[in-house]
């Protein structure tokens, strides 16, 4: 049973993400927050697996409750929901951990892949924004240093979501090797979090087509309202 918290301004919107979700199996919806400091009070308090959380919500938004969310319940999955594709956004949503990026207008079952994802440790970006073929939007990310070829193999295959493990025995390296390109990748990257070195993979292309139908975000500037 995966155990979701609902962070939405709105409360029809909390009201029918419930209704969905408690249609299905294997799903539990646990506490409703209609802010973010609600929402890292409640996590803090009820540690759930996952939290749908509003991108866009007064007050505190989403990437900022997701920090704080992410220091209350380092366990805890957090998939942020929003009305926008700005790369900033996602970017930032990466990079401080989140487990994944879906677009609200998306359909029903991709929410539950995108749940289901989460849950299992893989980054998920909303099909339509992979489907843009988002090249250009990590031309801004790499913070610092450009990767070596054997750095672009171990990110695909963590993208892959290989273990450190099943990585040194695809590229033939010892596993304490991948630990040290994993660390430089982070390094490089600006990135802290698997989840955050899964995104950039599959951002960039790497591990995963755009086109494939199992699709898995710095910047500045608030997030608007809406």
């Amino acid at each position: 049973m995966i155990r979701l918290l609902l962070a939405d301004d709105h409360r029809l919107v909390r009201e029918g993400l419930r209704a969905l979700l408690e249609r299905e199996p294997g799903f539990e919806v646990i506490a409703e927050a209609g802010d973010g400091r609600a929402a890292v009070e409640l996590v803090a308090e009820l540690r759930p697996e996952i939290v749908l959380l509003d991108l866009a919500m007064p007050g505190v938004n989403g990437l900022e409750a997701l920090e704080g969310i992410r220091q209350a319940s380092p366990k805890t999955k957090v998939l942020l929901l929003s009305m926008f594709a700005d790369e900033e956004y996602i970017l930032r949503a990466a990079w401080g951990g989140a487990a994944g990026y879906l677009l609200k207008d998306s359909p029903v079952d991709e929410l539950l892949e995108a749940i289901r994802a989460a849950g299992s440790g893989r980054f998920y970006l909303s099909r339509r924004i992979a489907d843009e073929r988002l090249d250009r939007l990590i031309s801004r990310g790499t913070k610092r240093g450009l990767l070596t070829p054997r750095e672009r193999e171990v990110l695909a295959l963590i993208a892959r979501g290989l273990k450190n493990s099943e990585i040194a025995q695809e590229l033939g390296l010892s596993p304490k090797t991948v630990s040290t390109h994993r660390a430089s990748l982070m390094a490089k990257l600006g990135l802290h979090t698997k989840a955050g070195l899964t995104g950039y993979a599959l951002l960039k292309g790497l591990g995963f087509g755009f086109d494939s139908p199992a699709h898995r975000g710095g910047g500045g500037g608030r997030p608007r309202s809406g």
